[in-house]
C-alpha cells in the first residue's frame, strides 16, 4: 500500500472540531499584543511610538495607553523591549464588528451599539447560516494572507465542514474576503466584484493590509485598505491573520460562535 496511505491511520483525525468543540491551538496561540499597563506618560508612548513600525500606539486624554490591532504588524519588538508594559494576548477569537473594536486597552465600545449592529448583521445573514459562499479577492497582498486563506482547506481546519466553500465568481458569493492594501490598481476590481454579489452580502477585511494599508500604506501606488471603497462588516486583524482568526471572523459575521470573550 501507499506509505501516505499508513501515514494517514497513523496520524488519524486531523481536522479540528471547533467550533463544536474546544481547541487548544485556537485559545492559546498569541494572536494579538495587549497593553499592560493602565496608563503611561508621553515620553513613554513616544518610546514606544518609535518601536513600532506603523506605530500602532496611542493615548487618550487621560494618559491610557492603547494599541490598534487594525496597524499592529505582530512584529513583537514592543514586547520584547517593554515587558511591563505589554504583553501577548493569546487566542484568535480577535475579529471585531467595528474598526474601532481594534483599538484594545481604552474604555470598550458601548453595549448598545454593538448589539444593535449584531442584531442587523445577523438579520442579513439569517438565510446564509448553513450554506455560505466566499469569493477572495487579493488587493495587493504580499502573498502571507494568501497562504493562511487557504490553509482553510486543508484538512486541519477543512471549512467545507461547516458548510463553507469558495467560489471563483462574485455572482455566486455571499461574502467579499478582501485582503492586501487596497492597491490603486485594485479599487475598481473591488468596487466591481462587491457590485457584482448578489444580495444579501458581507464585506470581511483580513489582515492589517486589508485594514489600513499596514507598512505600506504610505507608498506611491498603496491604498489604505479595504475599507474606503466598500462598508466592512467585520474586521480581522494580524500580519497574516491565522486560519483560526479567519475561520472566527468569517462565523462572526454569520452568528455561529459566541461572543468575544469578556476584556
Amino acid at each position: 500500500m501507499i506509505p501516505w496511505a499508513f501515514r494517514g491511520f497513523l496520524n488519524g483525525t486531523l481536522t479540528t472540531r471547533w467550533p463544536a468543540r474546544p481547541d487548544a491551538y485556537f485559545d492559546d496561540s498569541p494572536a494579538a499584543v495587549r497593553p499592560v499597563a493602565d496608563r503611561v506618560d508621553p515620553a513613554t508612548l513616544q518610546r514606544l511610538q518609535e518601536l513600532c513600525p506603523t506605530r500602532a500606539f496611542v493615548a487618550d486624554a487621560e494618559g491610557r495607553l492603547m494599541i490598534d490591532r487594525g496597524r499592529c504588524v505582530l512584529c513583537g519588538r514592543c514586547v520584547t523591549a517593554e515587558p511591563d508594559l505589554l504583553r501577548w494576548d493569546h487566542g484568535a477569537d480577535t475579529a471585531a464588528l467595528t474598526r474601532g473594536g481594534l483599538v484594545v486597552g481604552g474604555v470598550p465600545e458601548t453595549d448598545e451599539a454593538l448589539t444593535a449592529l449584531r442584531a442587523e448583521l445577523a438579520h442579513r445573514v439569517r438565510r446564509l447560516r448553513r450554506s455560505v459562499h466566499i469569493r477572495h479577492l487579493d488587493s495587493g497582498s504580499d502573498g502571507s494572507d494568501e497562504w493562511e486563506v487557504q490553509a482553510l482547506l486543508n484538512p486541519v481546519y477543512d471549512v467545507t465542514r461547516l458548510g463553507i466553500y469558495f467560489t471563483a465568481s462574485p455572482r455566486h458569493a455571499d461574502i467579499l474576503l478582501v485582503t492586501g492594501i487596497g492597491a490603486i490598481g485594485m479599487r475598481d476590481a473591488l468596487e466591481q466584484t462587491y457590485e457584482a454579489m448578489p444580495d444579501p452580502r458581507v464585506v470581511i477585511v483580513a489582515g492589517v493590509d486589508a485594514v489600513g494599508g499596514g507598512i505600506f500604506a504610505s507608498g506611491y501606488a498603496a491604498g489604505h485598505g479595504a475599507s474606503d471603497r466598500l462598508h466592512v462588516d467585520v474586521w480581522i486583524p494580524g500580519a497574516p491573520a491565522s486560519p483560526f482568526s479567519l475561520l472566527y471572523g468569517i462565523l462572526s459575521a454569520l452568528g455561529r460562535v459566541p461572543e468575544r470573550r469578556p476584556e
